[in-house]
């Protein structure tokens, strides 16, 4: 490693590729046993993970709330620190990656537009790239359940994002995926949506909470941490609620994820 960056764990047998992770603000804070799994997951599929340690927030937030100066601002400094000898920009949370795949277009006009728009070309959600490189079976899940998959917005309309995690799910044995009612309606979380516009958001998270437990699931499956903690808040029924890597990791690990 450099002196700007941290390597994950070894990759297990043949190395497949090299990438640079995004380690983010909100969920690495809240949730850092998603990017424990990540790095986990990925040295099992003989990935290499560098973790730029000068990278800064992705910028979706202050581009959310209309700061774009700050937003740019956080794009430079990410064109900065993370390495261009890489196979792909990782992020496991929905809403970065949609961040970053605008970078191209908050430097437009800038000095660093064309930078901006290789960066962005190089971003990848974390089942994407899985599915992409041909992710190794993991063991089966411990016992048999039911999984319902929520469509994450910033993952199926922004990323066109959809197909790949529910690979991901159909390829482990003992789980189920469930479908949840109207899967391309959002949970409310939404950016900063749930804090700017609470009781619309109130509204749509306590809908999905209910089309959710219509499925009947043990647990439900996402990849972004803003509806992770919707779905949590407003589930009447506790169901626990993860990220697909998370599950992966489980499965890998022989144990179950909650």
């Amino acid at each position: 490693a450099t002196d700007n960056q941290s390597v994950s764990p070894q990759p297990i047998g043949e190395v497949r590729a090299r990438v640079a992770l995004l380690s983010g603000c909100a969920q690495k804070l809240l949730a850092p046993e998603i990017h424990a799994s990540t790095l986990r997951v990925l040295a099992q599929n003989g990935v290499e993970v560098v973790v730029p340690e000068k990278q800064v927030c992705c910028g979706a937030l202050a581009a959310h709330t209309g700061d774009l100066k700050l937003a740019v601002r956080f794009a430079r400094q990410n064109l900065a620190a993370f390495p261009t000898d890489i196979d792909a920009i990782i992020s496991n949370a929905a809403g970065c990656g949609s961040g970053m795949h605008e970078y191209g277009l908050w430097l437009q006009g800038e000095a660093e537009e064309t930078a901006g728009r290789e960066f962005a070309a190089r971003v990848c959600d974390i089942a994407k790239f899985l599915v992409q490189i041909g992710c190794r079976t993991p063991p089966a899940y411990p016992r048999r359940i039911r999984v319902a998959y929520h469509d994450a917005c910033h993952l199926a309309h922004a990323q066109k994002v959809r197909s790949e995690p529910r690979t991901l799910l159909k390829n482990i044995e003992n789980i189920e995926l469930v479908p949840i009612r109207d899967a391309d309606i959002c949970c409310g979380s939404a950016g900063t949506y749930n804090i700017e516009q609470p009781e619309i958001a109130k509204r749509l998270g306590a809908a999905k909470a209910r089309a959710v437990q219509e499925t009947g699931a043990d647990l439900v499956v996402t990849g972004n941490i803003g509806c992770m903690m919707q779905l949590q808040t407003h589930l009447e029924r506790p169901i626990p609620v993860v990220h697909t890597i998370q599950l992966l990791d489980a499965c890998y690990r022989q144990c179950e994820v909650v």
